[in-house]
């Protein structure tokens, strides 16, 4: 195109006239060595891997750069082989060969569409540990793990973390991988715990790494959740992901709870439990009771990276565990399949989950819902009266919500609540 054919500018790229039809072709120039912010492609102790959610991709290319902008990649990557020996992308490998001149080149292709935000890459001098993964129709999955050479034994348990929990994910919610390969990175410079880029997870070190001699029994447990957490990502928000970054709970409310149950039968449920209401009351109440109160699915923002909340995350996951109470466990199966299958390939809403289940099981959530869209945490007032002449037992709840910023007045939450008599 002519320079009089486009718009170009320090935040986008604009070409007004165009056909409807049309392939376009983008050659850019970045400079990943003095990527500080480790958000687009940067290099990470000599090696380049990439971290694009919530909007890193627009720093490699000019794109759509949303959620609900979903397409098909094929990625070459050409290197010096000596200092880049590995080169991964998303999906699975389809060619790699040599040019000569010590550079060799690798093309990955990713079968299924994703939003630009699960794009990855990874070129770098990296060893790594291998296994299989029988799925349960029968394919043969190759299971990865690479980190620098010196970390190679500590790499045991996080490949038998991701195993245990490709099963789990197969036996409590017919979920199945569905490439040829998974493979996860771990890097020292990255600034979230994990990223579940579609096929190829980058992780930081912390989340990977362990042997008896220097992990604990958290180090252990931490990284058996986030790998199960990155994991469950593979349907619950890359195969269904969200429409817009204010339904972020539809991906991480919803996997939190997956991985949180995991972690429950993997170890103790009690004790899990305990941790998981810790988080709550030590954080997440508080967050509630600040002036950053915010509803699971909040309304605004001004940086799309403070919406990583605890209230997202976690008070999300609680949302989702109520609906699993007041369902029940097979009646919650039959709402996430009817989601799953639904939803697969879209980019859709927190209440597209909540129809789900409501069509699965013919149950009216309206009230629920107000669990997305109001702050604050609701507070009971339990009385209790006992008639011995009609052997009648009586329980009277009242709530109250405090106000939140730009909520002042509160309806009533659906609140699930459990109770048993006992006897002398």
């Amino acid at each position: 195109l002519s320079s009089t054919q486009y718009a170009l500018s320090d935040e986008s790229l604009t070409i007004p006239d165009v056909p409807e039809s049309f392939e376009l072709a983008i050659e850019t120039e970045i400079n990943p060595k003095a990527n500080t912010a480790l958000t687009g492609l940067y290099l990470s102790g000599g090696n380049f891997c990439t971290q694009c959610e919530a909007q890193g991709f627009r720093r490699i290319t000019y794109m759509l750069d949303r959620p609900d902008v979903m397409a098909r990649y094929t990625t070459t990557i050409v290197a010096d082989k000596a200092p880049y020996p590995v080169l991964l992308a998303n999906g699975n490998l389809r060619e790699s060969g040599e040019l000569g001149a010590n550079r060799h080149w690798a093309k990955w292709e990713d079968p299924f569409p994703k939003p630009t935000y699960l794009f990855a890459l990874v070129a770098g001098d990296l060893a790594r540990i291998e296994d299989q993964f029988i799925t349960q129709s029968g394919r043969e999955v190759t299971l990865q793990i690479y980190v620098q050479s010196h970390n190679l034994d500590k790499c045991q348990h996080a490949m038998q973390s991701l195993k245990k929990a490709m099963r789990w994910d197969e036996q409590v919610y017919g979920r199945e991988y569905d490439l040829d390969i998974y493979m996860i990175v771990a890097v020292d410079d990255f600034n979230m715990g994990a990223m579940e880029n579609k096929g190829l997870n980058v992780f930081n070190s912390k989340y990977v790494l362990a042997k008896p001699e220097t992990a604990t029994d958290s180090d252990y447990d931490g990284i058996e959740g986030v790998i199960a957490h990155e994991y469950f990502h593979n349907w619950s928000g890359n195969r269904v992901t969200c429409r817009d970054w204010f339904q972020l709970s539809l991906k991480e409310g919803f996997t939190v709870f997956r991985d949180q149950e995991f972690s429950a039968d993997m170890t103790s449920r009690g004790v899990k439990r305990i941790q998981d209401v810790n988080i709550l009351r030590t954080h997440q109440f508080r967050e509630d009771a600040s002036p950053m109160a915010h509803p699971v699915r909040p309304e605004s923002y001004l940086e799309i990276d403070n919406f990583y909340t605890v209230t997202v995350y976690n008070k999300g996951a609680e949302v989702v565990r109520m609906l699993h109470h007041l369902l029940g466990a097979e009646h919650f199966r039959k709402g996430t399949d009817c989601y799953f299958e639904r939803h697969d390939g879209q980019a859709v809403t927190t209440d597209d989950f909540v129809k789900a289940l409501e069509d699965a099981n013919q149950v009216d959530f309206s009230q629920f819902r107000l669990w997305y869209s109001q702050a604050g945490t609701p507070e009971l007032e339990i009385s209790r009266a006992y008639n011995e002449a009609a052997k009648t037992y009586t329980l009277s709840v009242k709530q109250n919500c405090p106000s939140t910023p730009g909520q002042d007045q509160k309806k009533p939450f659906h609140i699930p609540l459990a109770m048993g008599l006992l006897d002398k």
